[in-house]
């Protein structure tokens, strides 16, 4: 058994606290986790174990939920980051499952936002989207469900509209050759970006109109 013979805010971060034991700098956590402890009192290795193990708990939900102030993340996305911060693989499980328990998890719900929030304010393709949410660790199920909805020709039509009033005094090759590369680039395939850039097109000069059959130079 060893006594504690005091108890210091760290210098650099008051929300932690030193622990000495017998006159000695022993450990140090979460000022919440020695809110219990005063001066005087005895730890057995049990008991300091038990402290260190609860201050990593403290310590990896205060990470994640500083990760998390930023925008929502993904469950991966927050394995990821508290291993960064080099907590234990079994703390790291626990926190995930406290977070889900609170709502502050929940890999569905993060999908279906980050798809709502793409197909608002940069359209893109199924596939790029797609492809966006497996890098974010989100398994098949979850990603297919997310997707269900998705149009990519209304997508693409949205997007090339947002697009289109740059090169609105290009002529009609150099307008079809902008547009097309852009809309490329946001994932969309042939038949969906031909018919779209004609469309767009046609809209903006009816006087001169363009037929998406026509060969591609």
């Amino acid at each position: 058994m060893k006594k504690i013979t005091a108890l210091e805010a760290q210098k650099r971060n008051p929300n932690r606290v030193n622990v000495h034991l017998d006159g000695e700098f022993a450990f140090g956590v979460a000022r919440i986790v020695a809110a219990w402890l005063k001066v005087g009192d005895t730890l057995d290795e049990a008991k300091v174990q038990k402290l260190q193990a609860d201050d990593a708990r403290e310590r990896a939900v205060q990470q994640a939920l500083l990760f998390l102030s930023y925008r929502a993340r993904s469950e991966s996305e927050i394995r990821k980051n508290l291993r960064k911060h080099e907590i234990p693989e079994e703390v790291i499980e626990e926190t995930l499952a406290r977070l889900r328990q609170d709502g502050l998890a929940n890999d569905d719900q993060f999908a279906r936002a980050w798809v709502e929030n793409r197909t608002t304010f940069r359209p893109r393709s199924r596939r790029m989207m797609a492809l966006e949410l497996r890098q974010k660790g989100l398994n098949e199920e979850t990603t297919s469900t997310a997707l269900a909805e998705v149009d990519d020709e209304a997508l693409a039509y949205e997007a090339a509209q947002k697009r289109a009033n740059r090169f609105k005094e290009l002529e009609w090759q150099d307008f079809r050759k902008k547009l097309w590369e852009f809309l490329a680039r946001r994932g969309f395939a042939y038949a969906v970006i031909a018919p779209t850039v004609t469309k767009i097109w046609n809209e903006m000069h009816g006087n001169e109109l363009h037929y998406e059959d026509e060969e591609i130079t």
